[in-house]
């Protein structure tokens, strides 16, 4: 049997039956959550490419009834012109304009998404701006070229590394490479000349004037820690700090470096997870549990799959239907990280983006009447992961369980296992979800 232990002890109350190839399951009855003190109402969810008025209706409707405590953005503000989901990715300025809305869409939805007890992370880019080495001009009617952005950027406010042909990252194991030279051509921003520190400080504080909860910290791990702790550094100490440092074999930047400035993404952890479904899914429990190449659990972001690594193959995604259901099941259910449910769009090409109007103006997001891991989609359908019946279930689940101690595992029956939580309250009623073979 294993034993994982969290912060509270207690006896057995609640039980969680997952099967490798579930198929069905029914959330938790609405009276047994969330827990009273709060502690397990920590889960997240990226609803990538999905537009503000969309994302403030699903607040309202199924993220604050479904006990979700936060809600990831797309980032918000000016980019290039473009069709690909990566245009989002390429900022022209920081006029929060964007194909996803206006800077009242965003103040609205993050106003609605508060009322229905639901926080606003915001994708935050601040390594670069654009790849494009012609001129161009950005949504909001912004013009710009490769290296000088009027009124915001000259060609002295970017590093120019000189450490290869292009300028472009080369060598990963070269950490002045990583850091100084660009990214797939992306501008590469100066982060140690205090006047760009101050200026990217300035956007991320025009966003937490709206009421945003929290960043993504896009590249991450391109931004010497020095310098990115430098322009967090004005932010208030409650503001959530999510950064992505993707962890390489032998490179010498990891995201232990980032720990003081925040949480961090486990890129580690989804990548093990997938692999573990093969085999032994009740091992998945003790992922990240006392493992040197995690960072320590109250630190560590954990997903099953982001809207990066569900294009380049590195781990699962909504392709691989009930066996993406249980990896969400079993990382909700798990001790270690907070939790990041995806939910994106359906794609045979990686670079196409969500579906647009005639003038590029991202369609609102909609979900088919009760979406399921074996629901047929087609390029450009929602697919609408968070509100899977399993991945639902579980989050309403963790929610009752709260920081009660998985206290058992086992077998159930064939490719099943169980798992046991302790007693959080004074309420003795089960929480059950189970999935069965079909």
């Amino acid at each position: 049997m294993t034993h994982l232990v969290r912060r509270a002890a207690a006896a057995l109350a609640g039980l969680a039956l997952l099967t490798l190839s579930g198929c069905a399951g029914d959330p938790p009855d609405p009276a047994t959550r969330p827990a009273t003190d709060g502690s397990g109402h920590d889960v997240g969810v990226q609803l990538f490419s999905w537009t503000w008025d969309a994302i403030a209706d699903e607040c309202t409707s199924t993220l604050g009834p479904a006990g979700y405590a936060w809600v990831l953005t797309s980032p918000p503000q000016e980019h290039v012109l473009g069709e690909p989901w990566w245009t989002a990715y390429q900022p022209v300025s920081y006029e929060l304009e964007s194909r996803l809305g206006t800077r009242e869409q965003l103040s609205a939805m993050i106003a609605t998404c508060h009322e229905a007890g639901v926080d606003v992370r915001v994708d935050a880019v601040v390594n670069h701006m654009t790849g494009q080495d012609a001129p161009g001009t950005g949504w909001a009617g912004s013009s710009y070229e490769h290296y000088a952005y009027p009124g915001l950027w000259a060609p002295d406010d970017f590093h120019h590394c000189g450490l290869t042909a292009n300028d472009d990252i080369a060598v990963y194991l070269d950490r002045a490479q990583v850091q100084t030279c660009e990214l797939l051509n992306l501008a590469d921003l100066d982060t140690g000349n205090p006047q760009v520190r101050e200026r990217l400080t300035a956007y991320l504080q025009d966003l937490l004037s709206l009421g945003v909860d929290g960043f993504r910290i896009d590249a991450a791990k391109h931004i010497a820690a020095d310098d990115l702790a430098a322009i967090l550094a004005p932010l208030p100490d409650d503001v959530a700090i999510m950064q992505e440092v993707i962890r390489g074999s032998a490179e010498p930047i990891t995201p232990q470096e980032y720990v003081p400035l925040g949480q961090v993404y486990e890129f580690t952890y989804g990548k093990e997870l997938a692999g573990m479904l093969a085999g032994s899914p009740g091992l998945a429990l003790e992922l990240g549990q006392a493992a040197a190449r995690y960072v320590p659990s109250d630190d560590a972001i954990v997903f099953v799959e982001n809207h990066d690594t569900e294009r380049n193959g590195s781990t699962l995604s909504y392709q691989d239907g009930p066996t993406d259901a249980l990896a969400s099941v079993l990382m909700l259910a798990g001790a270690y990280g907070t939790p990041q449910v995806y939910s994106g769009y359906a794609f045979t090409d990686t670079d196409t983006g969500p579906r647009q109007d005639a003038d590029g103006r991202v369609l609102d997001a909609t979900c088919v009447a009760d979406p399921a891991p074996t629901t047929p989609v087609t390029d450009g359908d929602w697919v609408c992961q968070h509100r899977w019946p399993q991945v639902a279930g579980m989050v309403g689940w963790r929610g009752v369980a709260g920081d009660a101690p998985v206290v058992d595992t086992g077998p159930r029956a064939t490719r099943s296992l169980w798992v046991g939580v302790g007693v959080r309250s004074s309420s003795s009623t089960p929480v059950t979800t189970s999935w069965s073979r079909r």
